[in-house]
């Protein structure tokens, strides 16, 4: 691309608006017609040349010029922020019950839209790879509008100089001319200046004053959170950076903890579930109305083991106790870098449960055989003695009625029932006996053994959510970051006033970035009590 050299001698890039040097207006990049020769000049980036602006030839041109656009970089915002919104309107796949096939559970509960939400992929929306790229398109979105203006801009305010054209002060929204103005009223202007902490420059009569410079840089500190907080929330798809899952462990069982390689297992010793009274003035009206208690604590006393050595195939690792503790909703224990909360919790799961086998018109029920039934570990057969025998035809773990027919919603043992085959001696075949809590059936009506429940053994299932973050600080000193730019460009303005010696006149020129009444009052201070006139708002003169 071809250079512009200036009057001045400064050369510049293709596609400048205003010398870098002296500010002279660089007609060949201007549309000036006769009306225009006095227009306000654009003072955005100090009219330097921008990439996007300048170059468009091959396929990394347009993809520049693309991403450098605030339009393209609103929409991809605009795109994103309604795709979390729909990733709102339902549970994502991590918060549904483990149990369940995702997809029928949508279905199920959510009807046509829930399955069309599982379908378009909205259950796993944060870690889903086009979710992903939107954020990095803001991201490239916002590192491409920051070097296509910071850098000209940079180069602008760094090679300006006292000394301007005519044209660029005369065309400034602030300007004025005083005839015969002393050398001492100059010299007041710039002690006055110095007081409000305008940075002098002079270069051969012509006097530059400036303050608030570094507020120009502020929205760009701005992009740089924001990048910083976008980089965070890319690497939470990587699971050394952000790990969120979760466990159930049930009383006195030992499980390994998900995420930890199969390193370190977790024991509940104990679950603890406390309500508030309701005698209590603070939540008796609420228990009260709801006819439900109120939790006041649920915690699992828990120890986590580590595993020793490398165990042999088939055989049970050796365990090494590392930590214990109570596990609470806010109170995480620890496991190097990983965190585990209390999350949920499930009362009164069966255990196992206890039977015996009678005849069913025996009013004392003299038990002919007994067996416990472990949903831990369930078996098939349970030879009585005798010659008795029960063979568990089905097992239903939580069970319900799905059209007439018995079925299970889970795997866990929460309203467990069964269909038993009794086999005896003087049995020609086999009877059949349903059982559930409540509910004892002779499908046939002709049997002539009764299986009964004797005892029940239950125990409480502890829900633990897992949490490792490596990413929070990132988060944190993107958002300082961002609060920096915020104030630096908000709070402070970029002012410069300029005073241009001009065949015995004297021109004084203003420019801020913003608040323009500030810059109106620190000029009407610096020149009272001189016979400098005030320099006009030629925005409103037009």
């Amino acid at each position: 691309m071809k250079n512009i050299k200036c009057d001045c001698g400064h050369v510049n890039p293709e596609g400048t608006v205003l010398c870098e040097a002296c500010g002279k207006p660089i007609e060949s990049n201007q549309h000036i017609d006769g009306n225009e020769k006095n227009k306000l000049l654009n003072m955005r980036y100090e009219g330097s040349a921008r990439r996007s602006k300048t170059y468009n030839r091959t396929i990394v041109d347009k993809i520049w010029m693309f991403f450098s656009s605030v339009k393209v970089g609103v929409w991809l915002i605009i795109l994103t922020l309604i795709a979390s919104a729909l990733g709102t309107l339902f549970p994502q796949e991590m918060y549904i019950p483990p149990a369940v096939d995702p997809a029928e559970h949508y279905r199920d509960e959510y009807g046509i839209i829930g399955q069309i939400y599982y379908q378009l992929g909205f259950h796993n929306l944060y870690s889903s790879w086009w979710y992903m790229l939107l954020v990095a398109s803001i991201g490239v979105s916002l590192v491409i509008c920051s070097i296509d203006r910071v850098v000209p801009l940079y180069r602008a305010l760094k090679k300006q100089r006292p000394k301007r054209n005519s044209v660029f002060i005369k065309r400034q929204r602030y300007f004025a001319k005083t005839q015969d103005v002393s050398k001492q009223d100059v010299e007041k202007v710039v002690s006055q200046l110095k007081k409000k902490n305008y940075k002098i420059r002079e270069e051969q009569g012509h006097i530059l004053a400036e303050k608030g410079r570094f507020s120009r840089w502020g929205p760009y500190v701005n992009h740089i959170g924001l990048i910083i907080i976008l980089i965070a929330a890319l690497l939470r798809a990587h699971p050394f950076f952000f790990v969120e899952d979760y466990v159930w462990v049930r009383e006195g069982e030992t499980k390994i903890i998900p995420q930890t390689d199969q390193q370190y297992y977790i024991k509940n010793n104990d679950f603890i579930f406390e309500v508030y009274d309701e005698n209590d003035e603070r939540y008796g009206e609420a228990i009260e109305k709801t006819g439900e208690m109120i939790p006041s604590n649920f915690q699992t006393n828990a120890e986590i083991f580590k595993v020793k050595g490398e165990p042999l195939p088939g055989q049970d690792p050796e365990l090494v106790k590392v930590n214990e503790g109570a596990i609470q909703v806010n109170k995480p224990l620890k496991v190097n870098d990983l965190a585990i909360y209390q999350s949920s919790y499930q009362l009164n799961e069966f255990q196992s449960m206890s039977f015996k086998l009678h005849l069913r018109d025996d009013e004392n029920e003299e038990s002919l055989g007994e067996f416990t039934f472990n949903m831990n570990d369930p078996k098939s057969e349970y030879d009585l003695g005798n010659g008795y025998r029960v063979v568990v035809d089905e097992y239903y773990p939580e069970f319900y009625m799905d059209d007439g027919v018995p079925d299970s919603k889970s795997k866990y043992p929460k309203d467990p029932a069964f269909i038993f085959f009794v086999y005896g001696p003087d049995i020609e075949e086999y009877e059949v006996n349903f059982l559930a809590v409540g509910t004892n059936l002779n499908p046939t009506e002709d049997n002539k053994y009764k299986l009964s429940i004797t005892g029940v053994d239950m125990r409480d299932v502890t829900g633990l959510t897992l949490k490792r973050d490596h990413t929070l600080p990132l988060f944190m000193i993107g958002a300082i970051i961002f609060m920096i730019g915020v104030v630096q460009g908000m709070y402070w303005y970029h002012r410069r006033i300029w005073i241009h010696p001009k065949d015995g006149e004297l021109w004084i020129a203003g420019h801020t970035n913003k608040n323009w009444y500030g810059l109106k009052r620190d000029l009407e201070k610096v020149l009272e009590d001189t016979k400098v006139e005030m320099p006009q708002d030629q925005q409103e003169l037009k």
